[in-house]
């Protein structure tokens, strides 16, 4: 239960949004969205004896569940606030959002990206958006946007339409679990949400806690951007020294406050997925299940195994689970490091230094004496410099499966080139992948 505390953001005094107001939005958002699918997954049905249902909000006309919360927010504004417009910062997702809540209802806004946002977002923004939005790529994180989108608002006037840490972001963002409870038709064992800032986990859970108590609700965040684990350790929000960026989507330096309020008084769990199981979750939405999602999309399916393994969320057989698919915002141009970050996390790509004799036959008997017969090069990079007796060469291997790696390590041992390993730390590792 909540303690009824009250928290002050900014100038701002914000109290959690109560059952009743998510259900509350969920009327006032009713035509301005979609009641997204909820599909059976056979394929983590499967792996885990459960029934897997996705619930593809990567379908909404925003291609993610963002637009719930941002027109739950501008639903409310009143005339003086319309007049002074509005602002917001987001990775991409949220922008797209507010971009077509300003566009269809006729206000003004401002849009602060990181530069780490995918082209395509942009692109997208600009289109739900019209002449209605305006938007500044600036910051290296979703926070440096935060940051610029709060200066703006206190010399602008303009309203900060926060990506979570609003009860009427988080109210809006709620509605999903009412939707999921009526297309089901009963009450699902558990739900798997994936967390960024903490919005869309407060709000669905806040709705489950009093309309589907049985229900457990379970939040994960990318390994590389644990804000949430982050603030339920410490206390309180604290902000993470580094942040992965793989998952944009959920890549958050910080919790919100009224998030983590929220998140610690209902008690819920929060685990972590590696990017790496996040990728390969990415390629099999969509080459098993023709499913486009987007790294923070896939973080609720990749998280989940059965009873027995060593997943992030184990399921129990014979359950009812719902993975939140919660965006499918995907540049194309990324899946060359998404299949990269699968293979390593596979353990089916890795990464060497080979200082190769300047000579006739050096790579030949590379290839004939330590590659094995499924090892495939997959990147050399050579300069030769005849002005050496030995070149160095960054080889990436692509193994057959991943118990043929002891024997690879073995056959460079006994060979005469000298032949190091590159660990997934090294900043040639970083470099080249």
């Amino acid at each position: 239960m909540h303690n009824g505390g009250v928290l002050i953001e900014g100038q701002k005094t914000t109290t959690p949004p109560t059952v009743s107001d998510i259900e509350d939005a969920a009327k006032r958002i009713a035509d301005c969205v979609i009641t997204s699918p909820l599909h059976i997954s056979e394929r983590l049905s499967e792996l885990t004896g459960a029934t897997v249902y996705l619930k593809r909000e990567d379908l909404q006309p925003v291609r993610s569940y963002k637009i719930r919360g941002a027109f739950n927010f501008l639903l409310q504004l009143d005339a003086k606030e319309r007049e002074h417009g509005v602002v917001c910062a987001s990775a991409g997702n949220h922008a797209q959002g507010f971009a077509r809540a300003c566009n269809t209802l006729g206000v003004q806004g401002r849009i602060f990206v990181p530069k780490t946002t995918p082209r395509q977002k942009i692109d997208r923004i600009r289109h739900f958006g019209g002449d209605r939005i305006t938007i500044t790529v600036a910051g290296s994180t979703y926070d440096d946007a935060s940051e610029l989108a709060k200066k703006h608002a206190a010399t602008s006037g303009a309203l900060v339409v926060s990506a979570f840490d609003d009860p009427r972001t988080i109210a809006g963002q709620g509605t999903i679990s009412a939707e999921i409870t009526d297309q089901l038709g009963f009450d699902p064992d558990t739900i798997v949400v994936p967390v960024g800032g903490g919005g869309l986990l407060a709000g669905m859970a806040e709705y489950c806690h009093h309309r589907t108590p049985n229900t457990r609700v379970v939040g994960v965040e990318p390994a590389g951007a644990a804000c949430m684990t982050a603030a339920l350790a410490a206390g309180a929000p604290v902000q993470l020294d580094t942040v992965d960026s793989f998952a944009d989507g959920a890549a958050v330096r910080r919790a919100g406050d009224l998030t983590y309020a929220m998140v610690r008084d209902l008690g819920l769990p929060i685990t972590t997925v590696d990017e790496g199981r996040v990728a390969k979750e990415m390629v099999d939405l969509y080459q098993v299940d023709g499913i486009i999602a987007e790294p923070a999309g896939a973080i609720a399916p990749a998280s989940v195994g059965p009873a027995d393994s060593n997943a992030p969320v184990t399921i129990e057989a014979g359950s009812t689970v719902v993975c939140v698919i919660s965006g499918g915002n995907n540049d194309l141009s990324r899946y060359s490091e998404v299949l990269e970050r699968a293979l390593v996390w596979e353990g089916l790509q890795h990464y060497f230094i080979v200082n190769f004799p300047q000579e006739p036959g050096a790579l030949r008997r590379f290839l004939d004496n330590v590659l094995g017969p499924d090892d495939d090069i997959s990147m050399f990079e050579y300069v030769k410099r005849s002005d050496r007796e030995i070149g160095p060469a960054f080889v990436g291997i692509t193994l057959g499966c991943a118990q043929d790696l002891p024997g690879l390590l073995e056959r460079m041992d006994a060979s005469p080139l000298e032949i190091e390993c590159v660990s997934q730390d090294s900043p040639l590792f970083r470099m080249f992948v």
